[in-house]
C-alpha cells in the first residue's frame, strides 16, 4: 500500500481539508494515510476527524497514527508538512513583543522581517531532522511544505536538505477571485499569468478574449481606494509599480519600506494596515477551537467538500498522468526567471502529471517587479546562510537587509534587537547563544 505522510497532523483544521481532500479523490484509495505529530492529544483527535469523513465518504484509505516520526515517513511516495515551531505561545508573541520595544511593528510575521527571519531559524532544525529522515527511509518521496516561511523553507530542503519539495501556498488560486470579487468584476473566463516569488508573486497578465483587463481593474481600484477597505496597500502598490501583488495587504505592508512607519503614524490609518493582526488571528483562532472541536469530534459522519487544497490534485495528477496546474515554489533552476537570482526559490506556474513538478519558464519580469523581489530575497539567503552555516553575523545580516527592518532601526538597534531575540527565543536557538 502507498503511503501519504502528514508531518504536523494535529492542525487538525488544516489535516482536515488536506486529507478529507484524499479520502475524496478515487485515485488515491489504494494510500495510507499516516499521521504524525508531536502533540499526541491533537493527532489522536484529526484521526477521529478524518475517519468520521472515511465513514461518511466510503473510502477505503488507511488512516493510522504514528509515534515514531521515522516509521511514520517509512515508504512513503508523498509528505505534507504543516508543522509550527514553537506555536502562538511562546515564540510568536516573542517575535511581536520584544520588536516593540524598538518601536518596530508588524502585522503578520510569519514570512519576512524581524518575525520571519526567527520563525526561520527556529523551524530549519527541525526540517533538517525530516530531511534526514527521509532521505534515509523515503528518498523518493515528493515533499510538499505548507508551512512559512515559505520560500526559505522550500530552498532549505531542495537545496541542504536533499528532498524533492514543492511549497504550496493558497495566495496563487484566490488573488483573482478575490480581487474581482471586490471589484464588482466577473473572473469567469479569464486567463492570468502570475509570477514571482511566494507572497510577493504578480498578476502579470489578466485577459479575457484577448482583452488585456489591466485598465478596467485600475479604473475601479482607483474609485475604491477614495474609502477605506481591507486591500489597500495592495492597491497602492499596483499603482506605484504597475501590477497586482498575490498576497493580502496586512503582508505587504510589512514588506517595505513603505507602510509602516513611526515617523509618519498617519500611514497606518490612511491604509487600513492592521498592526499586531496575526496574535489577534491566532488568539481567535484558539478559542474558536476550543468550542468546534467539541462539535466536530461529536459528528460521527463528519461530510467534506473537495477544497481548493494544491495537495490532493497533485497526488492525483502524478497517479494518474493527467495533467494539473498549480502555481508553485520551487527552484530558480535554469532561470525560471532570469533577472532573479538562480539560488532563490520562485513562485510560477507549474504542470503536474506522472512525471512529478514541472515549472514552467517565465523569462525576465519586469524590472521594478524584480527588484523589489530581490529586496526580499536578500534576506531570504542570508537567514538561509544563517541557519546553514549557525554564524550569528548572518542573522544581523539578514535583519539589516529586511526593508522594513532596515528602514526603522539603526545597524546598532539591529544587532541589539537580533541578540535579545535570540536569548528570549532560548530552547529553540541554542546554536546561538
Amino acid at each position: 500500500m502507498n503511503k501519504i505522510t502528514f508531518l504536523g497532523a494535529g492542525s487538525t483544521v488544516f489535516a482536515r481539508n488536506v486529507l478529507g481532500d484524499v479520502l475524496l479523490t478515487p485515485a488515491l484509495q489504494s494510500y495510507e494515510i499516516a499521521l504524525f505529530d508531536i502533540n499526541p492529544n491533537r493527532v489522536r483527535e484529526s484521526e477521529q476527524l478524518l475517519n468520521a469523513i472515511k465513514r461518511n465518504c466510503g473510502s477505503t484509505c488507511a488512516i493510522n497514527v504514528y509515534e515514531d516520526r521515522k516509521e511514520a515517513l517509512r515508504g512513503a511516495k508523498f509528505v505534507i508538512n504543516a508543522i509550527q515551531v514553537g506555536g502562538y505561545e511562546p515564540c510568536t508573541v516573542t517575535d511581536f513583543e520584544i520588536p516593540k520595544k524598538y518601536g518596530l511593528r508588524q502585522t503578520i510575521a510569519d514570512t519576512l522581517g524581524i518575525g520571519g527571519i526567527f520563525r526561520n531559524l527556529r523551524t530549519i532544525p527541525v526540517m533538517e531532522g525530516f530531511a534526514q529522515d527521509i532521505r534515509e527511509v523515503c528518498p523518493d518521496a515528493l515533499f510538499m511544505n505548507y508551512t512559512n516561511p515559505m520560500a526559505v523553507l522550500t530552498n532549505y530542503m531542495n537545496t541542504y536538505g536533499g528532498v524533492n519539495t514543492v511549497g504550496l501556498c493558497h495566495s496563487v488560486q484566490s488573488c483573482v477571485p478575490h480581487l474581482f470579487h471586490d471589484l464588482g468584476l466577473d473572473h469567469s473566463g479569464v486567463k492570468t499569468k502570475i509570477a514571482g516569488i511566494n507572497h510577493m508573486a504578480w498578476l502579470l497578465e489578466a485577459t479575457r478574449d484577448g482583452e488585456d483587463l489591466y485598465p478596467e481593474i485600475k479604473r475601479r481600484a482607483a474609485e475604491k481606494q477614495k474609502e477605506k477597505h481591507h486591500d489597500m496597500v495592495r492597491y497602492e502598490l499596483m499603482f506605484k509599480f504597475g501590477h497586482y501583488v498575490t498576497e493580502s495587504s496586512e503582508h505587504s505592508a510589512e514588506y517595505h519600506p513603505y507602510f509602516i512607519k513611526r515617523n509618519y503614524p498617519e500611514l497606518i490609518e490612511r491604509f487600513n494596515i492592521p498592526l499586531d493582526e496575526y496574535p489577534r488571528r491566532c488568539v481567535g483562532q484558539i478559542n474558536s477551537w476550543n468550542s468546534l472541536r467539541d462539535e466536530l469530534l461529536a459528528n460521527a459522519d463528519l461530510s467534506h467538500t473537495r477544497s481548493e487544497e494544491y495537495a490532493s490534485y497533485i497526488m492525483e495528477a502524478i497517479e494518474t498522468d493527467v495533467p494539473f496546474k498549480i502555481g508553485g515554489n520551487v527552484m530558480n533552476t535554469g532561470g525560471l526567471i532570469t533577472n532573479l537570482p538562480r539560488e532563490a526559490c520562485v513562485e510560477v506556474p507549474c504542470l503536474v502529471d506522472r512525471g512529478g513538478i514541472q515549472p514552467v519558464h517565465i523569462g525576465a519580469l519586469p524590472p521594478q517587479l524584480a527588484a523589489l523581489n530581490r529586496t526580499n530575497i536578500n534576506t531570504q539567503l542570508l537567514t538561509l546562510e544563517a541557519a546553514v552555516t549557525r554564524r550569528k553575523e548572518h542573522i544581523y545580516q539578514a535583519a539589516m537587509l529586511d526593508p522594513h527592518t532596515a528602514a526603522e532601526l539603526s545597524m546598532d538597534d539591529i544587532v541589539s534587537l537580533c541578540d535579545d531575540l535570540i536569548e528570549a527565543h532560548g530552547e529553540w536557538l541554542p546554536e546561538y547563544r
